[in-house]
């Protein structure tokens, strides 16, 4: 039987902040269980090191997560505010024994999880994350060192350096961005200070948006959520690229010099045909997840390549590409995974490979882009009150067996639970995208129908 994690989610462990699960008090025994299961594993005085975005709450976050690691003799190293793959980049260069990210990615300021990496760079396995929860659960973690065998914390100074010299790397030693106009917009959040510097140093002329955190305007009207500013300052300031980051810049959404939005998606059909055609894509096969579009299927097919399809998280792409030994994976929503360079989504890494296509082929990024043809795809995401297991709702179902007949091949249907947050994602693929959001509407309502009767249900047997 296979064991669900209550605590970690599809990315860490997520919530609004100061609320369970996301308590002081809970990052303190996260803390202590982390630091618990590295001694146990025969590490004496174990590194870790914490990074942040530039939420309110992460100074909160920051201090008990450390404070539980030092009361199990743990050494911190704190980063300050720097991006997830920063993060998981340090860990394994500078061989501490495991990574934690305080950083809800995406969500509003008033939100903020926690992620983890093991000392090789990458995040948790799910059976690991389990062992953590059980811990937690069971409380049976001692009580630790005391006296001069107490941990410590310190602060790590030059981790921004570091980073920005190893997102470098990644670029091709023989171009330059010299003569290049970018715009990057950072969301106000963990890339702030690095991702203007990355590409300024490269020789980019750079025009930095969302740079000027706040700590509670974190993904406000900015950054890969919301790109509308980006692509009016593109086209006023006659682009090149722009380049929108996420809180924790993990994920990029690019911009073209006209204006237009260019999702993870095309991006992967970009990069995977480029590999495809230097004979350098593992395979010939590219991993995604199941809400990438068809399209990008069909690009590959046409290229001579294959898509592989995973469960919605990066961390799922990243173990399918470990599993078969492939190099190249990704998001629709941004999460580029270059297996050569990172162990995670890296925004910045992902759009310095863009851009060195566009160096070398000296082609603008809306003709680059045409490589993929997207098909008519609506998302629409339902809050509900609870949840029920998919396969607990007829009327859902019902409509969805609908839906899948009217489409007659020629599209697609999927309806998941999000991992994040309590909402109910329908996604629709087809020729007609007025005909895919009736039905998407029908489903959301036959939704509410099925909680409603389940609440009825057990509102009758408790009395």
């Amino acid at each position: 039987m296979v064991q669900t994690r209550k605590l970690f989610g599809t990315d860490g462990v997520r919530g609004k902040a100061n609320v369970l699960p996301m308590t002081p008090e809970m990052a303190l025994r996260l803390g202590r269980a982390i630091t618990h299961v590295a001694r146990r594993d025969g590490r004496k005085s174990p590194r870790v090191i914490i990074g942040k975005d530039t939420r309110l709450s992460c100074y909160m976050f920051e201090q008990a997560i450390a404070a539980g690691i030092c009361a199990q003799g743990g050494r911190v190293m704190l980063s300050g505010p720097i991006p997830t793959p920063a993060v998981a980049n340090l860990t394994s260069s500078m061989r501490a024994d495991a990574g934690i990210v305080i950083s809800a990615s995406h969500n509003p300021f008033e939100d903020n999880g926690i992620k983890i990496f093991g000392r090789d760079g990458f995040k948790l396995p799910d059976a690991q994350e389990l062992e953590l929860e059980a811990l937690l659960e069971s409380d049976t973690i001692d009580h630790g060192p005391t006296g001069a065998a107490i941990g410590s914390a310190v602060r790590l100074d030059d981790a921004q350096g570091r980073y920005i010299v190893y997102a470098k790397s990644t670029f091709p030693h023989d171009l330059t961005l010299n003569g290049m106009k970018i715009v990057v917009d950072a969301a106000n959040g963990a890339a702030y200070k690095v991702a203007p510097s990355i590409f300024a140093e490269l020789g980019a002329e750079v025009i930095a948006l969302g740079i000027q955190p706040n700590g509670t305007n974190i993904n406000k009207r900015c950054g890969a959520l919301h790109p509308e500013a980006m692509q009016r300052e593109v086209i006023k300031r006659k682009a090149d690229l722009g380049i929108c980051l996420d809180g924790d810049a993990d994920r990029v959404i690019l911009v073209d010099e006209q204006g237009d939005i260019v999702d993870g998606d095309a991006v992967m059909a970009l990069c995977a045909t480029h590999l495809l055609q230097e004979k350098r894509l593992k395979k010939k096969t590219l991993v995604s997840t199941v809400m990438s579009n068809m399209g990008l299927e069909v690009a590959m097919k046409r290229a001579g390549g294959k898509l592989l399809r995973t469960g919605v998280g990066d961390r799922y792409v990243v173990e399918a590409m470990r599993k078969h030994k492939l190099n190249l994976g990704g998001e629709q929503s941004g999460h580029l995974v270059f297996l050569e360079h990172a162990t995670t989504g890296d925004g910045c890494v992902a759009a310095l490979q863009i851009l060195a296509i566009m160096a070398r082929e000296h082609r603008p990024m809306s003709e680059l882009a045409q490589v993929m043809e997207p098909i008519p795809q609506v998302l629409i995401s339902s809050t509900f009150s609870q949840r029920l297991p998919l396969d607990e709702m007829p009327r859902l179902n019902k409509e969805i067996k609908a839906a899948e007949a009217k489409l007659k091949g020629d599209g697609r249907v999927l309806v998941r639970w999000s991992g994040t947050e309590p909402k109910l994602r329908l996604m629709a693929e087809g020729p007609d995208p007025k005909k895919l959001t009736t039905w998407l509407n029908r489903m959301s309502a036959a939704a509410e129908k099925d909680i409603q009767a389940e609440k009825g249900r057990s509102a009758k047997s408790k009395s």
